[in-house]
């Protein structure tokens, strides 16, 4: 048996709280705070708490989900992103940037926050940008 503590950061929110995963033969099987981390000091919600769940979850996609006559069909990265950007290519052309709105996360990193809004503004031309924690 091969077990081991790895020091990782939960991914729950923006917040970076430290969280030691409990591997056991390669398998995540528990979440404990991460006492020595700046950021929560030992302290967890209840989402850090049970991240493990969440990652072990069988309804976790694992691949790209492309909807084709009514149905999810798997998909190779490079095919779900062209699809998507096609897709979003002829709904600006039909019905103008501003049709299309970005909503972004506190689950991501304030630069990943900065670059959506970005690519919202100087690649598709709209200011509808709006974020989950606001809501």
């Amino acid at each position: 048996m091969d077990y081991k503590f790895i020091p990782s950061v939960c991914s729950y929110c923006g917040t970076g709280c430290g969280v030691l995963f409990q591997v056991m033969d390669g398998k995540l099987m528990g979440t404990m705070p991460l006492k020595t981390h700046p950021v929560n000091e030992g302290k967890l919600c209840i989402k850090g708490w049970n991240l493990h769940e969440h990652v072990n979850s069988g309804n976790r996609l694992k691949h790209p989900l492309v909807r084709m006559n009514g149905h999810f069909r798997p998909a190779t990265w490079e095919k779900a992103i062209e699809f998507a950007s096609n897709r979003l290519k002829e709904i600006i052309g039909k019905y103008g940037p501003d049709s299309v709105g970005v909503l972004v996360s506190a689950k991501i990193t304030n630069e990943e926050n900065y670059l959506a809004q970005k690519f919202a503004r100087a690649c598709i031309g709209t200011n509808n940008v709006d974020h989950c924690a606001r809501l």
